[in-house]
């Protein structure tokens, strides 16, 4: 029964792994296609705004990351490979296993997994910072700087993930049959306790957080969040022009740790009322509690994902249809967390699907409590600035994009609205 359910499983991950690879890969070139075909015009709804320089730059943009994504996914299946039926995972296990014994052996063998996959994964981000980034003029990191935040990052990454590893595997081995109960408890606590953390210690590691100024913007911001019946809000104004040209504001944490978030390039290049209309659309997704709906879907998923793995745990033929000759609670987080994607690829377009729905939402919040104008004027400069391209291929953007087409959501921006939001 065992062997029948090892080639049939070792089969199905197979199918999917080999599906979700060649539709990503059909999406990838029908992407780059459709951006190509429609480089040399801007479309009708912006030519007013953006410049067929500027089109064409957002377009060849696109193209170059959509050809790195595809030489990504190569060394990501390559990698896949090489830990299950290549033997990696295998040879792991029997280097640690001669050297430590329980929880030692888990955490050197989760952690040496983790090192390999960044190790493997750190070309491609070289490239991708310092090339691409680059070439289109959005790159403003130093190489001193780059090696500082993987430094960081590392020593952040151990301090916090090291102990919850130890605690999930003592979890595993000493709580029984429902130990993916306590383990996903300790998920969600540690979770929360990241999303508290994160803005008043993590964040400062990296970036430098100013009060915003006195000025027409502050001004404007504090009147939007008297008018939404928010309250006051700290507002921060973060040093993001040290690595990037590229713009961006955001909402961060919960409770007495909540923070309104601008970069610093976003206040360059938008005008007061626009900075106004943007943090309206921010608003929106607070107001319409997205952040909560979305924890707590990350959180129903991570449940059925563990009692899942706990279904999993105890069975040989998992392993085994994945190269290795024998399983434990370490190799079973690992070929879980490995093997998952493929089988859950499927679902990208309808998680897809509920963040345009939630992007629409905020817009329509935010014609309500700014100036519909104004919105549609900084999402233009934002698109153009940061070369976003206005002509995606159809169905690449249905599958993947948290945001809707460009032309889509100012169309949207400017449709009949009805009654005013209510208090948050």
């Amino acid at each position: 029964m065992d062997h029948i359910l090892t080639q049939t499983f070792s089969a199905a991950f197979l199918l999917a792994l080999g599906l979700s690879a060649i539709l990503r890969l059909w999406l990838s070139w029908r992407q780059e296609r459709f951006v190509l075909s429609h480089r040399d015009q801007v479309p009708a709804a912006f030519r007013e705004h953006i410049s067929l320089t500027a089109h064409q730059r957002a377009a060849d943009y696109t193209v170059a990351k959509t050809r790195l994504g595809r030489l990504a996914l190569g060394v990501e299946l390559a990698l896949l490979l090489t830990l299950t039926w290549g033997g990696g995972l295998q040879a792991l296990h029997e280097f640690w296993s001669a050297h430590l014994e329980g929880l030692y052996y888990g955490m050197a063998l989760i952690a040496s997994v983790v090192v390999i996959t960044s190790l493997v994964d750190l070309p491609l981000d070289l490239y991708r910072q310092f090339r691409l980034e680059a070439r289109f003029g959005f790159n403003r990191m130093t190489p001193a700087l780059f090696l500082s935040d993987l430094a960081k990052q590392t020593l952040v990454s151990a301090l916090l993930g090291l102990p919850l590893l130890a605690a999930v595997l003592s979890l595993m081995d000493a709580m029984g049959q429902a130990w993916w109960l306590y383990v996903w408890l300790l998920w969600m606590g540690f979770n929360l306790l990241v999303l508290f953390a994160y803005p008043l210690w993590i964040a400062p590691l990296f970036n430098r957080f100013t009060p915003l100024a006195d000025g027409e913007v502050k001004a404007r911001v504090q009147a939007l969040l008297q008018r939404g019946h928010f309250g006051n809000r700290e507002l921060f104004v973060m040093d993001g022009s040290r690595r990037s040209s590229h713009g961006n504001a955001y909402f961060t944490g919960f409770g007495k740790a909540r923070r309104i978030v601008f970069f610093d390039t976003l206040l360059e290049r938008l005008s007061p009322p626009q900075v106004e209309a943007v943090l309206a659309h921010e608003l929106g997704h607070f107001h319409h509690r997205h952040i909560v709906k979305r924890i707590i879907g990350i959180f129903t998923l991570s449940l059925v994902f563990l009692a899942l793995l706990g279904q999993l745990l105890e069975a040989p033929w998992f392993y085994q249809a994945l190269g290795l000759e024998q399983g434990n609670t370490a190799l079973a987080l690992v070929l879980f967390a490995l093997v998952i994607p493929p089988f859950t690829f499927p679902l990208t377009p309808l998680f897809s699907a509920l963040s345009r729905r939630h992007e629409f939402q905020a817009d329509a919040y935010a014609a309500q409590l700014a100036a519909a104008d104004d919105l549609s004027a900084a999402l233009v400069k934002l698109y153009e600035d940061n070369a976003a391209t206005l002509t995606p291929d159809p169905l690449h953007s249905l599958f993947y994009d948290s945001h809707p087409p460009a032309a889509q959501r100012i169309a949207h921006l400017h449709t009949p609205l009805h009654a005013p939001p209510s208090p948050a």
